[in-house]
């Protein structure tokens, strides 16, 4: 609830696997939710409305009469909270769409991959709060208005005062925030874990499957540890987001199969429909976020004086599975190809 109680209005902008997710789970929780996206997206929600499910079993539906949909900012006028969920490349457009359209008063929350995208925002709304949150967890569009989460974790956002004035209908929704003073180092460690989504994309195969096999998992380490070395340097803090502290993931990830598939198994539940969402990009033909996830690496190195080819190749293998080129590597060809860099 508002201030006056009346329902929290919450506009998601980007109505794509995470926006449809986090809205309808918002919505279903009692705040007054519009979607802004593409008209597709609303033909499909309009006909089937929205089933939100889980791995831990969830299964919530919020019919269409139950949800706003608009395809463009101007809905966005009254809400008290807007939450931007669209592609980091899209991030500019976003802000320069919503600085026509929200007051001073509107809080804006960032829920998106990569580092930089609440700066590209405050610098278009420097009369908001701009806030960066963390989406941990994988969505996957299954059609027909369904979306499921397939694997686990919290939302953590910067710490504000700002906050208490949503967190209650997050908590409601079961989507509950964790407020951190350290979100820098919060956005390291998921771009850490993050970089897995190449991998995944490169492989086809589900997370899961993908994370079953060695030779991914391996060079799923050979990324992460380049970028270990480069924070590391650079004096860069990383948050622990799992049991295990990020610079012992790497090992974790190379351990013989059976092992992994005991501890892994306990670090992080993933179920067997999840996928990345890069895998998900390059499945609908779109333009993926590597140059949000791996790219951030290279360019760290590039600050740095240094080179990591390993994520640069991973980028320009991203970038020409886009174009049509080899989406389906297996993992010891795949692993191969990143040692010889």
């Amino acid at each position: 609830m508002s201030g006056d109680g009346r329902p929290l209005r919450i506009s998601v902008f980007g109505a794509g696997s995470i926006g449809c997710y986090l809205g309808g789970r918002l919505a279903a929780a009692g705040a007054e939710v519009t979607l802004i996206g593409r008209e597709r997206v609303g033909a499909e929600i309009r006909e089937h409305g929205l089933r939100l499910t889980d791995l831990h079993g969830a299964d919530i539906r919020v019919g269409a009469s139950g949800i706003g949909f608009a395809t463009g900012p101007a809905s966005a006028a009254t809400a008290d909270l807007v939450v931007v969920s669209v592609k980091s490349a899209g991030t500019p457009d976003a802000g320069a769409a919503l600085a026509s359209a929200i007051g001073s008063d509107t809080v804006v929350v960032s829920a998106q991959n990569g580092l930089g995208n609440a700066d590209t925002l405050r610098a278009a709304l420097p009369e908001q709060v701009v806030l960066a949150a963390m989406v941990p967890f994988n969505v996957v569009h299954r059609g027909g208005g369904h979306f499921h989460q397939g694997s686990e974790g919290d939302l953590e956002i910067e710490q504000h005062p700002a906050v208490r004035a949503f967190e209650r209908v997050f908590d409601d929704a079961g989507l509950p925030l964790h407020a951190r003073a350290d979100f820098r180092s919060v956005q390291w460690a998921k771009l850490l874990l993050n970089l897995n989504n190449a991998v995944n994309a490169l492989s086809g195969l589900p997370l899961r499957e993908e994370l079953s096999q060695r030779s991914f998992r391996r060079a799923v380490a050979l990324a992460q540890r380049e970028a270990l070395a480069l924070l590391t340097a650079r004096g860069i803090a990383v948050a622990k987001l799992t049991p295990l502290p990020p610079q012992w993931i790497p090992r974790l990830l190379t351990v013989p199969d059976a092992v992994f598939r005991v501890v892994g198994s306990r670090m992080l539940a993933i179920d067997p429909h999840a996928r990345s969402s890069m895998w998900d990009d390059l499945e609908a033909g779109r333009r993926t976020e590597v140059d949000w996830i791996s790219g951030e690496i290279v360019r760290l190195a590039a600050a740095s004086g240094r080179a990591a080819p390993v994520n640069a190749r991973l980028v320009e293998l991203v970038r020409e599975a886009e174009a049509g080129g080899n989406r389906h590597w297996s993992g010891d060809t795949l692993l191969a190809d990143l040692r010889s860099q």
